[in-house]
């Protein structure tokens, strides 16, 4: 059975299945794609807006609200987002949106857009970078952790969900085409990182 993303993550919830509120084993397991070398290329201040692309229930959030002035996510589950508010409700410079990425109208810019393990849900990865193009200050950075599995599908045993993997060449290619340049890309255990700035 193929499942589609909002009802994969919604029944995540659902089953209390909470990247947020894993035990420190299974969240030293998630760094291995975004930890806290992904956050220091952020170069957060206390100063910066940043939107994080797919918040998911706030596990890479709440390392980094405590680090900028206020931090927006968007995620298109609406479970997700709910936990998420229950989970990041000590942080008041955090605000959250259920939406989809691609049609939300954010009405203002930020310093810093991060996304992490969120991209290989978006059939068009072209459009997804010309977005965030539209989403960075200028002087601002984008940190992108990608997966390095190639799988077409999530596979959870009882069902699948789609999804479309990332390749780094792609990422380079697309981010030519915009007016932010490769300032880094390295590797993790798990994932490709790219550092990108206006």
């Amino acid at each position: 059975m193929i499942m589609n993303v909002i009802e994969h993550y919604d029944k995540l919830i659902d089953e209390n299945n909470d990247s947020f509120r894993d035990p420190k084993p299974l969240r030293e397991y998630m760094d291995k794609w975004d930890g806290q070398e992904f956050i220091n290329e952020m170069q957060l201040s206390g100063k910066e807006s940043v939107l994080e692309i797919g918040i998911g229930t706030g596990r890479i959030a709440t390392k980094v609200a405590p680090l900028c002035f206020e931090l927006c996510g968007v995620d298109i589950s609406p479970k997700t987002i709910d936990r998420a508010k229950e989970n990041l409700k000590n942080n008041k410079n955090v605000k959250l949106i259920c939406a989809d990425f691609f049609e939300y109208k954010f009405g203002d810019a930020f310093d810093v857009v991060y996304s992490s393990l969120t991209s290989m849900h978006f059939e068009d990865k072209q459009g997804f970078i010309l977005k965030v193009n539209t989403l960075v200050k200028q002087g601002g950075r984008f940190v992108l952790s990608i997966d390095k599995n190639q799988s077409d599908y999530i596979d959870m045993r009882t069902y699948k969900v789609k999804i479309y993997p990332d390749k780094p060449e792609q990422i380079v290619s697309y981010a030519e085409a915009t007016d932010m340049h490769i300032e880094r890309q390295f590797e993790t255990e798990f994932a490709h990182v790219f550092v990108l700035s206006k």
